[in-house]
């Protein structure tokens, strides 16, 4: 790695990693001041797709000057190495500050999204959405300040096509989803405004609007479903709130607010203890000569609303293919429904140049055109233990272990407040230099699961069952001739029982060489006998 970028910048030691870009303290030289520097991460830095990306937040968020947005100082590429030069935060997360247990008061919760609209009023008034809201992007100093970051994946408002069709993996969590950018359709302002409400949600309530087992299914419960009033969780909370969520997380982005400074208003008005009242808004008032047929068609369809205003669009899904050992080549005919994303990473146990791992798993369910990341096999060497295990869940986790060629070696589960298997310890430590291929060690906040039925399942299908469920995956090899082959034949524990999330389910797998078809002979053809006279 470079030691001086742009000949003023000098590395130091990496803070952060993520989906795109590893984080490092950086020193610059000619202003005496300790910056961030973020750089393309090496596996993504030959694909044009990431690198116009990467560019693209450096565009962005440089013409954004506003205390509650982290500044970019710099942009530039040296040797391959795409950066971009950040002002340096101290503090926390609001995503670690949600994960350490401790509680938040409303007073402070509130502080919070008032920051966070602030920061969003200035950006859409510079013709920037973020389109990537959470917890992991909300920065508070040291200082009790707040600062959104992150513009990786924002958009100029006149950019029609910014869309999570393509990118359904890439682009944005399912948590914090807006139901426009969940069914492909084009975000804006506020799909940032309905991230936002998600944020005010988790911080009331402890947690997101809605949760399920698969980024899909959140994706479509944001699409579809109605969310729990925060009152009716913990009646202690002000009403108003509900009615500031219910115009901010309404699934019509015309029924929402039309701007993050009417949502701050309303919060400021609670802040204050006065009453909020229910918006609703129409861009366009009606003709009087339309009036009355539009009456008449709400009046025909309010028995039907809940049930089919927000049903989402038919979108096919499909099932995953499994290519894990396939070379690129052999898997890009079977992918060619999904848009793929290629990294690289050392293995020890998949040859070079071979498919280690895919995300989503195989067999798994997704809309066409999602995003399928598969990592190559560089073959035995070196790699390291990621930044930012710990607060992750045990599933989230294991894929960024798998990204980087480790696997978890065995899980130990502790007791603690953390939800039923975040990631509260990492042996080694992160950062560390280890053999790809290796085992980790996880402690992880304990909970109980039931084991899922797995007896004459596909052997692909199980083990996504057990991953998603949050189990590790033990295989035994077995052969049974009067059974389909690849299919599991016993599992332990057995199903039904309760067992520690994280824990290993042992599954038998049934191992038999398919007979092969002997060639059919090609008939030759006898002489003809001429009949005797």
């Amino acid at each position: 790695m470079i030691k001086i970028l742009g000949t003023r910048y000098q590395l130091g030691e990496m803070i952060g990693t993520g989906g795109m870009a590893d984080v490092y303290i950086g020193q610059d030289l000619r202003l005496s001041r300790k910056v961030a520097i973020k750089i393309l991460r090496s596996d993504l830095a030959k694909d044009p797709s990431f690198i116009a990306r990467f560019r693209k937040e450096a565009l962005a968020a440089a013409g954004l000057n506003h205390p509650g947005i982290v500044a970019v100082y710099d942009s530039g590429e040296e040797e391959g190495n795409s950066y971009i030069v950040m002002e340096l935060v101290n503090g926390q997360t609001l995503r670690e500050l949600i994960h350490s247990g401790d509680p938040i008061s409303l007073d402070h919760s509130l502080e919070i999204i008032s920051g966070v609209l602030a920061a969003l009023a200035y950006s859409h008034a510079n013709g920037i959405i973020h389109r990537d809201i959470k917890p992991g992007n909300i920065m508070l100093t040291d200082d009790g300040d707040v600062k959104v970051m992150d513009f990786g994946i924002a958009r100029a408002l006149d950019d029609i096509g910014a869309t999570m069709t393509n990118t359904w993996n890439v682009i944005g969590t399912a948590q914090y989803l807006s139901p426009e950018q969940a069914t492909g359709e084009t975000a804006d302002r506020r799909s940032d405004i309905y991230s936002v409400g998600c944020l005010l949600y988790e911080l009331l309530t402890g947690r997101p609007p809605f949760i399920g087992d698969t980024p899909v299914s959140i994706a479509y419960q944001h699409v579809s479903s109605v969310f729990q009033k925060p009152s009716e969780i913990d009646p202690l909370i002000d009403s108003n709130l509900d009615t500031v969520l219910s115009v901010a997380l309404a699934k019509d982005p015309n029924n929402r607010y039309q701007s993050a400074g009417e949502m701050l208003s309303d919060i400021q008005r609670v802040i204050q203890g006065k009453e909020v009242t229910t918006k609703i808004y129409q861009k366009k008032k009606p003709k009087k000569r339309v009036i009355t047929a539009v009456a008449a068609v709400v009046l025909l369809l309010i028995g039907t609303f809940y049930g089919l205003a927000a049903r989402p669009k038919a979108v096919p899904f499909l099932q995953v293919p499994n290519v894990v050992g396939l070379t690129l080549e052999q898997a890009t005919p079977l992918l060619v429904a999904f848009t793929t994303n290629i990294a690289h990473a050392p293995d020890g146990h998949i040859p070079k140049d071979r498919i280690a791992s895919q995300l989503p798993a195989a067999s798994s369910k997704v809309p066409k055109g999602s995003s399928i990341s598969i990592t190559i096999s560089d073959g035995p060497g070196n790699t390291v233990v990621p930044v930012g295990l710990v607060g992750m869940s045990l599933a989230d986790a294991r894929n960024s272990l798998t990204s980087v060629g480790l696997v978890i070696s065995r899980s130990i589960p502790k007791d603690s407040n953390e939800q039923p298997g975040t990631v509260l310890k990492v042996i080694p430590d992160v950062g560390s230099t280890v053999v790809a291929g290796s085992g980790v060690i996880l402690e992880v906040a304990s909970g109980s699961v039931q084991v899922p039925s797995l007896v004459g399942v596909d052997e692909i299908q199980a083990k996504t069952i057990l991953v998603q469920a949050g189990f590790l995956v033990r295989e035994v090899d077995a052969t049974d001739a009067a059974q389909a082959a690849n299919r599991v034949l016993a599992q332990a524990p057995d199903a039904g029982t309760s067992q520690t999330i994280g824990s290993t389910v042992t599954i038998t797998i049934n191992r038999i060489s398919l007979p092969t078809e002997s060639p059919t002979p090609i008939p030759t053809e006898s002489p003809t006998s001429t009949p005797s006279q």
